[in-house]
């Protein structure tokens, strides 16, 4: 696949987008109007010119890469305006919006991206890390201050925080930024330690282990994720981190002890949470019996439920289900408004782009010949997959909901800014290493 393909792609997924919001248009009794051909612009200067910043600044980087991407966020962009016209919202308009300035931002990232920036990550890893602390507990700081950066609450999670302009206020996701700072430094750390992690040198039986100094870190990702969970109960983000990390240690070492280390240390949490705190416990009932209680915890996952179940194998059709009826369908339960309006088929096709996603991503980290782009291309690919696993997951009842959103295709632009960095921090790294 070369680079034109790439742009031919993109054309193809943006004119998805016009055409899904055409069809909800016709569902709905309405005619084509502007905001067919808006989507459908819209779609084309974002991706496009993200396109064009890769040709220009990472041009031997993969082409297989961006068009994905588009689709899936083509898909979810026309369930967004079809959630619109049902409940009076206008979502769609300032997810346009955040779609030009996330791959804006996306843009320059890639322009001020180079071999010696990606460098300065492993170098400057503490520092690193220090930032992204701070942007996980930004959500922490009191919402009755009167300064204009304060922390928000949203369905009983601080999640959010919240900057008064003057003349408006935005609202962000600080951890959508975190996470990409996280990784960073775990995977300095494990590049420079690697090999004292990977020779174990302890023993209890035929159990073999590392000098228990190199475990450090693992206990201290532990106790971060147990700290976000308190702190601001997030048991998405909590689980996120370290998922993410005790994969990336695996991918590192290769020793299925730490796999066991990180699994255990992850009961212990999990049952504490449960015990500690009732949206835990709410969260745990919801996803064990939903249909028991159906009127209360139960029923946004029953509701997700009868969705997809409707949909059947080919769906509604764009504008003829009711994903309405979920709860919070345009962030948490995307998925499902997808099941039931494409169908089976709309939801094999969604985990098909993102399977390929996750492939090229590995894929990147499997062919790059330094450590530390080869651990960091492995950890981006890791929390985009394990993020995509604990929704979907959630909304299909393998695990408990998290409360986090589907990557590309739910409404949200911190998420939107932070998914786009990510992918262009796998493109830069696919260009360092095909030179």
């Amino acid at each position: 696949m070369t680079r034109n393909s790439e742009a031919a792609t993109i054309v193809a997924a943006s004119i998805l987008a016009g055409f899904g919001v055409a069809l909800v248009n016709f569902a709905q009794d309405r005619s084509v109007d502007a905001q067919t051909a808006l989507t459908f612009l819209v779609f084309l200067i974002a991706f496009g010119g993200l396109h064009l910043a890769v040709r220009a600044f990472a041009p031997r980087a993969t082409p297989l890469l961006l068009g994905p991407v588009t689709a899936l966020t083509a898909l979810g962009f026309f369930e967004i305006y079809r959630l619109d016209i049902a409940l009076g919202q206008d979502r769609a308009s300032f997810q346009r919006w955040w779609m030009l300035i996330a791959a804006g931002l996306a843009a320059v990232t890639l322009l001020l991206l180079n071999r010696t920036t990606i460098s300065i990550l492993r170098r400057y890893r503490n520092i690193t890390l220090l930032i992204s602390l701070a942007l996980v507990l930004l959500p922490n700081l009191p919402s009755e201050w009167g300064f204009p950066l304060r922390g928000l609450e949203v369905n009983g999670s601080r999640l959010w925080v919240l900057l008064d302009i003057g003349f408006t206020t935005l609202q962000f996701q600080p951890a959508e930024l975190a996470k990409l700072g996280l990784v960073a430094y775990v995977a300095g750390y494990l590049a420079d330690h690697q090999r004292a992690l990977r020779e174990a040198r302890r023993h209890i039986g035929p159990i073999r282990f590392p000098e228990p100094r190199q475990l450090i870190p693992l206990l201290v990702t532990w106790g971060m994720s147990v700290l976000i969970l308190i702190s601001q109960r997030d048991l998405g983000a909590s689980l996120l981190l370290f998922v993410g990390f005790v994969l990336l240690l695996y991918a590192a070492t290769g020793t299925t002890g730490y796999l066991v280390a990180g699994g255990f240390l992850g009961v212990v949490a999990g049952v504490a949470s449960y015990l500690a705190f009732d949206h835990v416990q709410r969260r745990v009932i919801a996803w064990l019996a939903p249909f028991q209680h159906y009127e209360d915890e139960g029923f946004q996952i029953a509701q997700g439920l009868f969705a997809m179940g409707t949909g059947s194998l080919s769906g509604a059709g764009p504008g003829l289900g009711r994903p309405d009826l979920i709860p919070n369908a345009s962030t948490d339960f995307i998925f499902a408004a997808v099941g039931e309006e494409l169908g089976f088929a709309g939801t094999v096709s969604v985990l098909a782009l993102f399977a390929l996603v996750v492939a090229v991503g590995l894929g990147i980290a499997f062919r790059s010949r330094d450590t530390f782009r080869k651990l960091l291309a492995a950890g981006l690919t890791f929390v985009l997959a394990v993020q995509t696993i604990l929704i979907i997951g959630g909304i299909v009842r393998l695990v408990p909901l998290t409360g986090i959103t589907l990557p590309f295709m739910s409404y949200g632009g911190s998420a939107l800014i932070g998914n786009l960095i990510l992918v262009v921090l796998l493109l830069r790294i696919s260009h360092e290493e095909a030179t």
